[in-house]
C-alpha cells in the first residue's frame, strides 16, 4: 500500500500517513509557467494499492485537475488500484438540476474521476448521499459523527441540557444520527432562501428554551445559514448556540461572521486545510479526522468492514 498527495491539504495527508505509521510516496506536483499541472512520481508503484489523498476544495479546480492527473500517472505506472481519498468532495452542492439549462456537476465530476482511472472512492460526509450513486465503483463515504460526539462529551462533560439542532430540513437525518448517538433531543430550523449564500430564518421546530445547542451540518461556507440561525434560537430562549460542522469552507468573509455572531464556537475538521481559521478570540476550532480516514484506508486495503466503524 502507498499514500500520495497533492497540494489541497498535506498536513492532514502527513496525518493520515502517520496514523498509520507511514511514509508519504515521494513525487512532485507542480506548475509550469503558464500553471498547467505536472506531476512525477519518484518512487516505483507497479502492482501497488495506491490511495491518493485530495480535497477538491479552494481552489476548486486545481484541486480537481491534481487529483485527475496524479490518477493519470498512477494508472500509466500500472498501479495495482488507485483509490481516490477526498475527505472534501467539491462541487458536491450541484447535485441535482436546480431550473431549467443548469448541470449537474457532480455527476460530471464523478464521470471525470473515473474516466481517469480511479478504481475506488473514500470521501467523507457527502452533501447528499445520493452522489455516492453517480459512481459507477465502489465509493465509500465516511461519517465524521463518531468523532464529533467524541469532541462534545469531552468539552461538554454533562449532556443532559444539549440540543443538536439541524440548520435546515435537509439535514434532518445528519443531525438525528448525531442527537441518536449522544442520546439527546434534536430540534429543526425552517427557513426559506432567497438566493445562493443567503437564508433567513422562519421558525424552529422544537424547544430550545433553557438549552445548550448545537448546530450540526455538512458544510458551511458563507456562514450566513449559521449565524442567522444562532440568533433566531437564542431569541427563541437558548442559552448558548455552538456549530459543529463537517466541512469549513469559509469563504469570503464568513470567518468575520462567525467572530460577530452569537454563536459561542464552530467546530470543523481538518478535511479542509485552514491554518487561517485559528483566530484570537478562539471562536473557530479544528477537530482532526486523520484517524478516521486513516482507520478507513487501512480497512479498504485489508478488504474489511468500512462501515463497522460507525456502528
Amino acid at each position: 500500500m502507498k499514500l500520495l498527495t497533492g497540494n489541497s491539504n498535506q498536513p492532514l495527508a502527513q496525518a493520515i500517513a502517520d496514523s498509520l505509521e507511514m511514509s508519504l510516496t515521494k513525487a512532485q506536483v507542480r506548475r509550469f509557467a503558464d500553471n498547467e499541472i505536472f506531476v512525477t512520481i519518484d518512487e516505483n508503484v507497479r502492482g501497488e494499492d495506491v490511495f491518493v489523498i485530495q480535497s477538491t476544495s479552494y481552489p476548486a479546480n486545481d484541486n480537481l485537475m491534481e487529483l485527475l492527473i496524479c490518477i493519470d500517472a498512477l494508472k500509466r505506472a500500472s498501479a495495482q488500484r488507485i483509490t481516490a481519498v477526498m475527505p472534501y468532495f467539491g462541487y458536491a452542492r450541484q447535485d441535482r438540476k436546480t431550473g431549467g439549462r443548469t448541470p449537474i456537476s457532480a455527476k460530471l465530476v464523478a464521470n471525470l474521476i473515473e474516466r481517469a482511472g480511479a478504481d475506488r472512492v473514500l470521501t467523507m460526509d457527502l452533501h447528499s448521499g445520493q452522489i455516492q450513486g453517480f459512481f459507477d465503483i465502489p465509493t465509500d463515504n465516511l461519517f465524521p459523527t463518531p468523532l464529533l460526539a467524541a469532541d462534545i462529551r469531552h468539552h461538554y462533560k454533562k449532556v443532559d441540557d444539549l440540543l443538536i439542532v439541524s440548520p435546515d430540513v435537509g439535514g434532518v437525518v445528519r443531525a438525528r444520527a448525531l442527537a441518536s448517538r449522544l442520546g439527546v433531543d434534536l430540534a429543526i430550523v425552517d427557513k426559506r432562501r432567497d438566493g445562493p449564500g443567503k437564508s433567513e430564518v422562519m421558525n424552529i421546530i422544537g424547544d430550545v428554551k433553557d438549552r445548550r445547542c448545537i448546530l450540526f451540518d455538512d458544510i458551511v461556507d458563507s456562514a450566513g445559514t449559521l449565524c442567522n440561525a444562532a440568533s433566531a434560537i437564542l431569541a427563541a430562549g437558548a442559552t448558548e448556540v455552538s456549530a459543529y460542522v463537517s466541512h469549513g469552507v469559509l469563504s469570503g468573509a464568513a470567518r468575520e461572521r462567525v467572530k460577530s455572531s452569537a454563536l459561542r464556537e464552530l467546530v470543523v475538521t481538518d478535511s479542509i486545510e485552514g491554518p487561517q481559521l485559528a483566530d484570537k478570540d478562539g471562536k473557530i476550532r479544528q477537530v482532526s479526522c486523520a484517524g478516521l480516514i486513516g482507520e478507513a484506508i487501512r480497512r479498504v486495503a485489508n478488504d474489511e468492514s468500512v462501515s463497522k466503524l460507525f456502528d
